[in-house]
């Protein structure tokens, strides 16, 4: 089926670069897909059922596509968002809305991943509009309800070699251990992501307490305690293929103290007696002992930082989290992470990847601390920025300093499974784009631009997240 997408979308107009680019393009197009850090459903490929229809599939569950929707008026329960299972006639009305408004979406990432699925991935022949919403619509659900477009069937077609999901430390991974039983060769496995432990300002952080002492068998009396009860769900988590954790606070801010100030601040947590302030000398504490505990087990730490999370509060109290309230923040990593740093960033056995919402940081901060550290690596574009212009900036500000080699590849980041290929057919583009610029100004070789961009797309991320 021809793609309505023009084959040389993302490279240069000048004819030389571009022409460099469709060859290193041609080397890495059909690499398998690594997918290290995302948060889609594992139940999808657990049960291996089929999807409902286009609307709760593409619309409901995105916070990228009902995020501009809302921006222009539209309300999340108008776009199915938190009404449950959708009747036909409801997910109609939702696709035929989103359909409606699909011109808000012009230049923007979303766009482009949305315009791959509906071309590459369910061979519709012509762009979205209000006229042939329906066709659309009917069109994606007939192929919705075949066995090729079941979670699995699209995982194997996807080329994906290793996808990720997350996982708070209380969850039993059942979905995980399903898979693992089955006679399917998808290697879907899990990310530690332990907020509600180490940040006392977290939503169930009173009650994960509770929760993980009646699980690990323990009174959790001190901060020793508390823990080794950490230590058991994280091998719990390697059980079910675990190779990383994942941190989301609010600063970068880190801390490295004393025995006997730890166990002081930690009785006063767990009575939720705490200040602000030690809130977040609590959190950054914590940072620095999930990295001595990835030096023991292996675990690759991430770190996501710079996010204002659910900043529109009334949306938040209605509909919940990841309803596409999150905002960037400005942030400093220099001085917050130097006391984590002094303790472990010399260690060869730990890795750290450092993802930011504030781009501002990127030549003045993150590149001089990667491109000097042996445990800190640059994580890419993530989120706001993982889109074509981001990854500009990313590549622009952060190479000179640390190299590609600092960097660990690309992530996706997504609970929107149809938009992974889309996504990393961005992110191969883009590379392609940047290092014909570099190859046409005689900075590289070409065969030195294909041996990074195969790097870039397959090797590097292997490496980082230790598959």
């Amino acid at each position: 089926m021809a793609s309505f997408l023009h084959p040389d979308r993302l490279f240069s107009s000048d004819v030389t670069q571009r022409q460099i680019a469709q060859r290193i393009y041609q080397q890495i197009s059909g690499l398998p897909i690594i997918s290290p850090h995302g948060h889609t459903d594992p139940a999808w490929f657990a049960e291996n059922e089929n999807f409902s229809n286009a609307a709760e599939l593409l619309i409901v569950p995105d916070h990228y596509v009902f995020r501009m929707l809302y921006s222009q008026g539209i309300s999340l329960s108008d776009l199915g968002v938190g009404l449950g299972p959708l009747s036909i006639d409801q997910a109609q009305r939702v696709w035929q809305t989103f359909a409606d408004k699909y011109y808000l979406f012009r230049g923007t990432p979303s766009s482009m991943w949305l315009d791959y699925v509906f071309s590459d991935i369910f061979d519709l022949e012509t762009p979205l509009s209000s006229a042939n919403a329906s066709h659309y619509f009917d069109h994606i659900n007939a192929k919705l309800a075949t066995e090729a477009y079941k979670p699995r069937a699209l995982f194997d077609r996807f080329n994906i070699e290793t996808l990720a999901t997350t996982e708070q430390p209380l969850d039993q991974l059942k979905h995980h251990q399903k898979i693992q039983e089955s006679s399917w060769q998808g290697n879907v496995i899990t990310t530690f992501r332990p907020d509600n432990f180490t940040d006392p300002e977290h939503p169930t952080f009173a009650n994960s307490m509770v929760e993980l002492a009646t699980m690990c068998n323990s009174e959790l009396t001190t901060f020793n305690d508390y823990l080794d009860a950490i230590r058991q769900r994280r091998v719990h988590f390697k059980l079910r293929g675990a190779t990383a954790t994942d941190h989301s606070h609010p600063t970068a801010f880190t801390a490295d103290l004393d025995e006997a100030t730890k166990e002081h601040l930690f009785q006063k947590i767990k009575t939720l007696s705490f200040t602000p302030a030690e809130a977040e000398l609590f959190r950054g504490q914590m940072i620095t002992e999930m990295a001595t505990m990835s030096i023991d087990d292996g675990l690759v730490m991430q770190l996501h930082h710079g996010c204002f999370r659910n900043h529109n509060r009334p949306l938040y109290e209605q509909f919940g989290t990841d309803k596409g309230a999150d905002i960037p923040l400005q942030i400093e990593f220099v001085k917050a992470l130097q006391p984590l740093l002094s303790k472990h960033g010399n260690n060869p056995n730990l890795t750290i990847i450092l993802f930011t919402l504030d781009e501002t940081t990127y030549s003045r901060e993150i590149a001089p601390l990667a491109g000097h550290y042996p445990a800190l690596k640059a994580g890419p574009a993530w989120w706001f920025h993982d889109s074509p212009e981001g990854m500009k900036r990313f590549k622009e500000q952060v190479i000179e300093s640390a190299g590609f080699y600092n960097t660990v590849g690309f992530n996706d980041d997504t609970r929107a499974f149809m938009s992974i290929p889309a996504r990393h057919d961005v992110a191969r583009r883009i590379d392609c784009a940047a290092l014909a610029k570099l190859v046409a100004e005689h900075r590289l070789r070409e065969d030195e631009a294909i041996e990074v961009a195969i790097d870039l797309t397959y090797n590097l991320v292997k490496k980082a997240y230790r598959f």
